[in-house]
């Protein structure tokens, strides 16, 4: 689709590997107009950086980016301050979506080294603009330093023998329950287990696309981004694509639910792709990245809605490129990423204070 056809082109997505930065001016770490936001620090200047999210303690960031000759993305763990940066995957296959459990001790990610230690290939270009969502990748458990990987689910990883989609795990702020996105039951749902891999229940139930699920800050909600067909064609195109592990992301929106899946509601109606959302630290709002405001459909910002569906506010204006927010634990700081102090295709991870309540009149 043309409009994240265009964005493919200039910034890293969820399941896309990392670009080349191409040269261009520099830009303003804070716009003015970002009221939420104080002490905005660029923590990476590496660039390739992809879903950035914070330890249990605020103390370390776990994300995916790519360096030097990797053939793809692989996890890295870093401190809040960007220090100290290392590889705690295997270097094999393809990562992605790396999240801490309670404690800090140990993380999990997706990979599908357990397929073939040769990343997959990208989908071709002639499918137009498509996320791939390949069947190779499982959930691994490993030590925070990426000691002692292995699978959760799928329990065993065969090398050369597909299983299902199993990626997209974040974990509740208690450690108890882990939601993930899987094609295991022929669609992309979302489940949730607990961190060991067992019990593992589904909670939606439509024909369409489901991912990218969080945890509300008491656990009671889920937020997760979603684009269900409308028409006959559109399912078939969707089901299509599905069956060749590739999904048509152009159109999403934001939707919650209680955290068993029950009383699901849509609560952005904006077009365009909304994606990424986290719970603000009240719990009473969720924050995503849209590019509904722009025409060309090139630029993402992070924006802010309630859980009624009102009040949608615009958080950030920099760049080409944010995403991915997440806040700390505390409530205090927002970690995101973004190519707004560098050329296209430069995504970097970003951290703020954030500013829970508005001044007068703003």
């Amino acid at each position: 689709m043309p409009v994240m056809g265009a964005l493919a082109a200039s910034v890293a997505l969820p399941f896309a590997f990392a670009q080349t930065a191409q040269q261009g001016p520099l830009q303003a770490l804070h716009d003015e107009r970002e009221v939420r936001l104080t002490n905005v620090r660029q923590i990476t200047t590496l660039g390739g950086y992809a879903e950035a999210y914070w330890s249990n303690d605020g103390k370390r960031i776990i994300c995916q980016a790519r360096r030097g000759d990797m053939k793809a993305d692989q996890m890295f763990v870093m401190n809040a301050d960007g220090s100290n940066e290392r590889m705690v995957s295997n270097g094999a296959g393809r990562c992605t979506c790396g999240f801490f459990l309670k404690g800090d001790r140990e993380i999990l990610y997706s990979s599908t080294c357990g397929f073939h230690p040769e990343p997959p290939a990208p989908p071709e270009r002639s499918q137009g603009y498509v996320w791939p969502v390949w069947n190779s990748y499982a959930i691994y458990r490993a030590r925070a330093d990426g000691s002692r990987a292995r699978p959760i689910i799928p329990r065993r990883v065969v090398a050369g023998q597909k299983t299902a989609y199993y990626a997209e795990a974040t974990v509740s702020a208690d450690g108890k329950r882990v939601l993930f996105t899987s094609s295991m039951d022929g669609d992309l749902e979302i489940y949730s287990m607990k961190p060991d891999g067992t019990d593992v229940r589904r909670l939606t139930h439509r024909v369409g696309y489901d991912g990218g699920p969080v945890f509300s800050p008491d656990g009671s909600m889920i937020a997760w981004r979603a684009w269900y067909p409308q028409s006959a064609e559109e399912r078939s195109e969707y089901l299509s694509l599905l069956a060749r592990e590739l999904v048509r992301p152009s159109r999403m929106e934001i939707w919650v639910a209680r955290s068993d899946g029950t009383n699901p509601r849509q609560i952005t109606k904006l077009g365009g792709a909304s994606f990424a959302p986290y719970f603000t630290p009240d719990g009473k709002s969720v924050v995503f990245s849209s590019n509904h405001h722009d025409a060309a459909g090139r630029k993402f910002d992070l924006f802010m809605i309630h859980l009624d569906g009102t009040g949608l506010e615009q958080v950030t204006h920099g760049g080409e490129f944010d995403c991915f927010p997440m806040f700390s634990r505390d409530g205090k700081r927002l970690v995101w990423c973004s190519n707004r102090n560098g050329p296209s295709r430069h995504t970097d991870v970003f951290v703020a204070d954030w500013v829970s309540t508005r001044a007068s009149g703003q």
